[in-house]
Parts: C-alpha cells; structure tokens; sequence
C-alpha cells in the first residue's frame, strides 16, 4: 500500500486538471488557475512522498507523465486559446482569424508532450532540468487571468494577441530548449549546497507578498535567470 501513496498524489494533479478544463469550458478561468496551483503541490508531493517512502516504480513514473501533460499541456494550452480568443474579441478581425488563430495556444500543450518525453529518456535530468520544467510554464500562464483579474489596467498589455502570441512561441522553444535549470530537490539543507535554492526561494516569496499574482511572471524569469548565473 505504502508504494502506491506517491500515485494517490499524481492522481489528484489530474484530478485538479480534469476539474481545470471543466472550469475553462465554463468561462471560469480564475478557478482553472488555482487548479494548477493545487495540481502543482500535488504534483511536488509525490515526488516528495516517493523520496521519502522510497516508492519508486515503474508505473508511478509513466503515471506522473500522463497526468502532468493534462495538467501542465493541456490545461494551459486550453487557457491561452480562451484568452487569444478574448483579446481578438475588441478588434475587427476576420473571421478567419478569430477562428483559426486561437489554435496557435495549442504548440504549448504539444510541447509540453515533447518535453516530458525528452524528460523520461533523458538521463542528465535526475538532479536537475535541462527545458523549462511544464509546470513552471503552466503556472505562469494560470497567473494571466489572475493579474487580468487582479490589475484591470494591466489587461490591455496581456489580452494583447501579439502577446499572447509571442509567449507561445517563445516559451514552446524554451521547454525543449537545451537549458540547463536547477531543480528545488534539497539532498541536504547545508546553506554551501543550496545556495542557489535558498536565494530562488526568498526572491520569491519577497515578490509573492509585494506583487502577489503578478509576481509570478517575475519569478519565472528569476529561475531562468539564477540557473543560467548558477551554470
């Protein structure tokens, strides 16, 4: 019984992407993003619990990939359509491209397949990332509506289909990209092993209580920016 605790937890992230998707369905994209933040503990949890259970296997692995690429693919590629086809909403368009273009959120739920491919095959990535890990990407897409929500004059510069666009793409190629990232896996809490960590992990938390939902974006880029210092 003990093996299967980690798959409990992999189970309720797709179970929070499941309920995500509904949510979008029903135009309620707030609540879809707080579903990936759930699914993201979730999904930290039973790495943890299988770490700390010494519960790994064969399927558990297989599992995790299966339900992060709901959670963190489809779930965020299924937002961003919403929101392209918001920010096409107040321009005159064709119809055509009101159509055709919200599918382009899409490259995010396909390379999010490809990069948690990459991640099961790839044997460099057991103490680190080498690609914007999905749920990084899925959280910083699920904090959009919030900062819409949060910051209505900040809405004009996200619901921006240029914007939106332009985040597609760019971070499509950066979670295949060859791009060495560390993980927040603590072997031990020795200041000397984990600076980088400690450093990721007060910057956030200083921008979360300043900025709160629109810190996120900032975090995100911190990551990026302290692994590349860090390499």
């Amino acid at each position: 019984m003990i093996r299967h605790i980690p798959n409990i937890f992999t189970c309720g992230n797709l179970f929070c992407g499941c309920v995500g998707l509904v949510s979008v369905f029903q135009n309620d994209l707030n609540f879809a993003a707080y579903m990936i933040a759930l699914a993201a503990l979730l999904d930290f949890g039973d790495g943890f619990a299988a770490r700390i259970l010494k519960a790994y296997s064969s399927i558990g692995k297989e599992l995790d990939s299966l339900a992060d690429c709901v959670t963190f693919g489809v779930l965020p590629g299924t937002i961003l359509y919403k929101l392209l086809q918001r920010s096409l909403m107040h321009e005159s368009y064709s119809i055509e491209v009101f159509v055709l273009l919200p599918y382009v959120a899409f490259l995010i739920t396909i390379f999010s397949a490809w990069r948690l491919a990459k991640f099961n095959v790839d044997t460099r990535q057991t103490d680190s990332f080498i690609g914007v890990p999905t749920p990084a990407n899925a959280l910083l897409v699920a904090s959009l509506p919030l900062i819409v929500w949060q910051h209505a004059d900040w809405s004009p510069r996200i619901l921006n289909p240029y914007v939106l666009i332009g985040y597609v793409l760019l971070m499509s190629y950066l979670m295949v990209a060859e791009l060495p990232l560390f993980a927040l896996k603590f072997k031990d809490f020795s200041w000397a092993n984990n600076r980088v960590r400690y450093v990721f992990l007060g910057i956030s938390v200083v921008l979360l209580v300043w900025l709160q939902f629109a810190a996120v974006p900032l975090i995100i880029a911190s990551y990026v920016m302290l692994s590349l210092v860090r390499t």
